[in-house]
């Protein structure tokens, strides 16, 4: 297909031309080339925050070739957990943004998801100093990455530049919800918060660790968190079960990922705004670390429903029972029905 810039630029089209070029009438539901269910997969490549690149995938219907769609970017959890949700540290693959990006795009929605800085394909973390890295993980780094991912994704003409949102899972939510304040004045439409804690993570980590872990751990958190708090710096004597929960290098992000209020922020927002939350979830539990952010939608006046599924986990995959983590197998039908009941509204897919 002949991008519609090149047409522009060469004077072969106004802007007004270009624009009903692509509007066909709807996509068939049955048959035919353009027909709704098929898609088509783009990789791409941009610049994050400060340079960095990141590596992702653009996944749009077919028939974005001759209508535009809405777009939205996927943004990962915490972790090492790279553009379709799977992280080496989990037992299972999980490919929760992948079933996610599927889901959309044979409904009408297009999505780029992304591998975070330091994972897969993005650049890969520094191996100089300290401090070096330090920089590198900064917060505000994965905040502007989520706004540099919008960016691409509107620099794509498939895309309807006034209905884009962002869907974030775990951690991620919260960097949506961070980037979404700025994101606000580019017409960014709505915001999907997926399993994303509604407390300060200082106080989920302490209850966590409280409800699961064994009492020896329960001073060396505290005072973990104390440390970070006051210095931006990660103790260097830790017990090794704490390691992974709190890398050096990760002091100052988590100076402030500790102290991020998401319901206040989420209460200050005038974004239409989608909460989904899998009640068997181990990490964000129903409705303790939920129930601030249900309370924020209510407090708005501005569009917002929040939806709580029973015998769900935290990565939104069906479980069999109390003992099952809830990793493997596919998307929640009922978590699917409800992100395309809000989304396909909200964005006029």
């Amino acid at each position: 297909m002949i991008r519609r810039r090149a047409l522009l630029a060469a004077g072969l089209l106004t802007p007004g031309a270009a624009w009903a070029q692509k509007q066909t009438p709807r996509p068939p539901a049955d048959g035919g080339w353009y027909a709704r269910g098929k898609t088509k997969e783009q990789p791409v490549r941009f610049a994050g925050k400060g340079g960095v690149t990141l590596a992702g995938t653009l996944l749009m219907p077919l028939f974005s070739e001759i209508q535009y769609v809405p777009g939205i970017v996927l943004v990962a959890g915490s972790g090492p957990t790279d553009r379709n949700g799977n992280n080496p540290l989990a037992p299972d693959r999980i490919d929760l943004l992948k079933d996610i990006a599927e889901l959309l795009a044979r409904n009408g929605i297009a999505s780029l998801r992304y591998d975070k800085r330091g994972i897969g394909q993005s650049t890969p973390r520094p191996r100089g100093s300290l401090e070096e890295q330090e920089a590198f993980f900064a917060w505000d780094n994965f905040v502007g990455d989520v706004e540099a991912a919008h960016a691409e994704l509107l620099r794509h003409d498939e895309i309807k530049p006034y209905a884009t949102a962002l869907l974030g899972h775990s951690e991620g939510g919260l960097l949506a919800l961070a980037a979404s304040k700025a994101l606000a004045a580019k017409k960014l439409h709505a915001l999907v918060l997926a399993a994303t804690p509604g407390r300060r993570l200082d106080e989920i980590l302490r209850a966590q660790i409280a409800r699961d872990a064994p009492p020896a751990l329960r001073l060396p958190t505290d005072r973990a968190i104390a440390t970070i708090l006051e210095t931006g710096r990660v103790p260097t004597n830790l017990p090794p079960e704490l390691q992974l929960l709190f890398p050096l290098y990760a002091g100052p992000f988590l100076q402030k990922l500790l102290t991020f209020d998401p319901a206040v922020l989420l209460a200050e927002s005038r974004m239409p705004c989608l909460l989904v939350q899998g009640g068997a979830d181990r990490q964000v539990v129903p409705m303790e670390d939920v129930q601030p952010l249900i309370d924020a939608l209510r407090t708005r006046g501005v569009s917002g429903e929040a939806v709580v599924i029973p015998q769900v986990s935290h990565n939104l995959k069906a479980v069999t029972g109390p003992l099952d983590p809830g990793f493997a197998g596919p998307l929640s039908p009922a978590v699917a029905a409800a992100l395309l009941k809000w989304l396909v509204p909200a964005l006029g897919a």
